[in-house]
C-alpha cells in the first residue's frame, strides 16, 4: 500500500500599508484617503484617554492642521490601521504618537447600547468596553480629500 503525503500550504495576501505623515501631525492613509490624528499637543503631547462620550466630544471639538471636521472612527476604520504583523504597538511606524492600549471606536455593541467596540494596539485586536465606566484612548479621524 502506497502512502501519499499531501502538504497544504496556506497563502495569505499581505496588503502593504501606504501611509504618509504631514508636518502638522496628520497621518494619511493613501489607500482610503482617511486622515488620522497623530498630534496631541492640545493634551501636553500625550494621547488622551477618557470615556466613550467624552471621546466623541473631543474629536468633534478638535482642530488640527486647519481642519475642524474630526470625528471618532467607526470600528472598521480603526481596525483597518492595525498592523497584525507587529506587536506593541501593532500599527505602522508612520504613527509617532501611539500607546499599546485600547482605543475607542464610535461603534456601539449590538444588543447593548452601554457598550462600544475598541481596538487594542498591543496586538491589533477588537475588544469592547462599557461607555461610561472605561477610559480608553482616542485617535480621531477625518475623511480626506
Amino acid at each position: 500500500m502506497k502512502k501519499i503525503m499531501v502538504a497544504i500550504v496556506g497563502l495569505s495576501i499581505v496588503l502593504l500599508a501606504d501611509f504618509s505623515r504631514s508636518s502638522e501631525g496628520i497621518v494619511t492613509d493613501n489607500t482610503t484617503t482617511l486622515q488620522w490624528q497623530d498630534d496631541y499637543s492640545d493634551n501636553g503631547g500625550s494621547v488622551k484617554n477618557t470615556t466613550w462620550e467624552a471621546a466623541i466630544d473631543y474629536c468633534e471639538a478638535l482642530t488640527l492642521g486647519g481642519h475642524d471636521d474630526w470625528r471618532l472612527p467607526n470600528f472598521n476604520e480603526l481596525y483597518s490601521i492595525a498592523d497584525h504583523t507587529k506587536r506593541n504597538p501593532a500599527i505602522d511606524t508612520t504613527f509617532q504618537t501611539v500607546v499599546s492600549r485600547l482605543y475607542w471606536s464610535s461603534t456601539s455593541f449590538v444588543g447593548d447600547e452601554n457598550i462600544a467596540w475598541a481596538v487594542g494596539f498591543y496586538r491589533g485586536g477588537g475588544y469592547w468596553g462599557h461607555k461610561d465606566d472605561e477610559n480608553y484612548y482616542i485617535l480621531c479621524v477625518r475623511d480626506g480629500q
